[in-house]
C-alpha cells in the first residue's frame, strides 16, 4: 500500500475541493495515484448528485458574461437549494463559467449546455463539473434558463445575483458604461419589453381597455366630444408605455431623458434586452 502524505492529501484537495478525509480515502484507494483519486472522487459525486437531483432548488443566482471583442454575451440562471450556496465563491464560479460556456459555445437550451464538453476542461462536460460541485457542497445545482446575445452589449448582475440583465443596442460603436447603465436601469426599473412593438398585441388592447373605463368611469369626462376621450386615452397609453416600456422609461440616473434619449445620444439603438429573477418563471 503507498504511503499517502498530507502534501498530497493537500494537493488533492486543492485539485477538487473535497473534504480532507474524503481525500485521504480516494488516495488509499487509488494506491496513491492522483489522477485515479480524482477519478474515485468524482464517481462519488455522481452518487451524492443522483441522491440530491430531485431536491427542490429555490435559490440561485444569475450569472452574465460578455466578450466585447466577438461581440457575443450571454446570461443564466442556476439554481441551487439554500442561500449560503448560492453566495459562496465556488457557486458563483461556476454560474459565471456557464454564463461564458453559453457565449462562447452557443448552446440555446439548459439540456444542450449540459451535454456540451466544459471549455476548460474538454475531457468532461458541463453536467460534469456540475456534479462535482453537488458532491462536494451536497445540493442540488441546475441551469433552468439561458439566452445568447449578439451586437453592443451591457450587463449588470445585482450584488447578490439574484436579479440580472443582459441588454443590446445597435449602432456605430460600443459604449460600454452607457449599456451597463441601462442594464442597471432595467434590473431595477423591470420593464415589461424593450420598445413599443414588442408589447404583445393583446397586452396593449387590454391596457386600453382598462384606460377606456377610467375615463369612463370618471365624471369630469361626461358629454366630452369622443375625439377628446380618444386623446385622453392615448395620454393614459403614453403614461403606461414610459412605466413599462424600457425605450420609453425615465432613466432612473437621470430622469430628464428617456433611455432610448440616452442611447441615442451616444449613438446607440436599443433592440433588446433579457432580465431574468431567480425564482421567476422563464
Amino acid at each position: 500500500m503507498a504511503d499517502i502524505s498530507a502534501a498530497d492529501v493537500m494537493k488533492l484537495r486543492n485539485m477538487t475541493g473535497a473534504q480532507m478525509m474524503a481525500c485521504k480515502q480516494a488516495l488509499t484507494e487509488a494506491n496513491g495515484d492522483m489522477q485515479k483519486a480524482v477519478e474515485v472522487l468524482r464517481k462519488k459525486f455522481k452518487d451524492v448528485s443522483a441522491k440530491a437531483a430531485e431536491r427542490e432548488t429555490a435559490e440561485g443566482r444569475v450569472g452574465i458574461f460578455i466578450d466585447p471583442a466577438q461581440q457575443v454575451g450571454a446570461i443564466i440562471e442556476v439554481r441551487c437549494e439554500t442561500a449560503p450556496v448560492a453566495k459562496n465563491e465556488r457557486f458563483v464560479q461556476l454560474v459565471n463559467d456557464m454564463a461564458r460556456q453559453v457565449a462562447l459555445k452557443g448552446a440555446t437550451t439548459p439540456e444542450e449546455l449540459l451535454k456540451q464538453p466544459a471549455l476548460d476542461d474538454p475531457k468532461h462536460t458541463v453536467q460534469d463539473r456540475i456534479t462535482d460541485l453537488v458532491g462536494l457542497m451536497r445540493e442540488n445545482m441546475k441551469p433552468v434558463r439561458l439566452a445568447r446575445l449578439t451586437g453592443h452589449l451591457g450587463g449588470y448582475v445585482h450584488h447578490d445575483g439574484t436579479v440580472g440583465v443582459l441588454v443590446q443596442a445597435e449602432g456605430a460603436k460600443a459604449d460600454a458604461h452607457t449599456l451597463r447603465d441601462v442594464a442597471m436601469h432595467a434590473a431595477a426599473r423591470s420593464p415589461v419589453a424593450a420598445l413599443r412593438e414588442h408589447v404583445p398585441a393583446e397586452h396593449v388592447a387590454k391596457e386600453k381597455e382598462i384606460a377606456q373605463a377610467q375615463i369612463a368611469s370618471d365624471p369630469k369626462n361626461q358629454g366630452k366630444p369622443p375625439q377628446i376621450l380618444e386623446r385622453i386615452a392615448e395620454g393614459k397609453m403614453k403614461t403606461w408605455f414610459a412605466e413599462n416600456v424600457l425605450h420609453d422609461q425615465p432613466f432612473v440616473k437621470d430622469d430628464s431623458k428617456t433611455v432610448g434619449e440616452l442611447l441615442k445620444g451616444v449613438g446607440l439603438k436599443l433592440v433588446k434586452f433579457v432580465r431574468y429573477k431567480v425564482g421567476e418563471k422563464g
